[in-house]
């Protein structure tokens, strides 16, 4: 068998372009997820990689880019183009994305899928997935990241390690049972903000991490009955 295919596209952002490339699943699909990266790093991170093979192998058209830079706004801005261009593509037809980051990355989503419920503009996006949100600084818990999450009303699910020193777990918790949204929590143990865990490998790691993502993706798509 043939893995998903992979193909390079550039989406005009402003007077720039931003790198991205899609996962395609062998059968045309009806689901896709838009991924990107944290502070450092681009869409080539080997997570983001490895979860865009692992969705796409099982039918999920997954499109990672990069966008560099640590302006929040700018980032945010960058999603809501990708999410667009998506909308708009006329090769791919689907119902509805979910939206996918890492770290900063996905504060980005959160905070485009907030905006664009106050545009009354949020059918298309069916879910958001948090890979190691940064509630809050390293050792600097009294101010919390939770802004854009208390307003989103769209099921999230958050994958963290126990250990993540920038979200401490009784604190994602209580933003958790705060938040309006059906929300999930899966708490990869003893792993840190870097998913690194000792005595386990990075392959094994991803392998849970993309397991509960998909799971999780199935559980909340809405498969179209024809």
């Amino acid at each position: 068998m043939s893995g998903p295919a992979e193909v390079k596209v550039t989406i005009p952002f402003g007077n720039k372009y931003l790198d991205a490339i899609f996962s395609v699943p062998e059968k045309k699909p009806t689901c896709g997820v838009i991924i990107t990266h944290g502070a450092g790093g681009d869409m080539n991170f080997p997570h983001l990689v490895s979860l865009a093979a692992y969705l796409a192998s099982r039918g999920v058209l997954c499109l990672r880019f990069t966008c560099k830079g640590l302006n929040i706004a700018y980032r945010t801005k960058a999603f809501k183009t990708v999410v667009e261009y998506l909308k708009l593509s006329d090769d791919y037809k689907l119902s509805g994305v979910f939206l996918a980051g890492r770290s900063m990355g996905s504060r980005a989503a959160a905070s485009v899928i907030h905006q664009l419920s106050l545009e009354d503009d949020d059918d298309f996006i069916q879910g958001l997935v948090c890979l190691s949100y940064p509630l809050h600084r390293p050792k600097l818990q009294s101010k919390l990241r939770d802004e854009d999450l208390l307003f989103i009303r769209c099921p999230v699910l958050f994958v963290s390690g126990s250990a993540d020193e920038m979200c401490e777990k009784q604190l994602l918790e209580g933003v958790a049972s705060k938040m309006k949204a059906p929300k999930k929590i899966h708490w990869i143990d003893k792993a840190n903000h870097g998913m690194a865990v000792k005595g386990r490998t990075t392959d094994d790691v991803m392998e849970e991490i993309n397991a509960q993502v998909f799971s999780w993706l199935r559980e909340n798509v809405e498969l179209e009955r024809k």
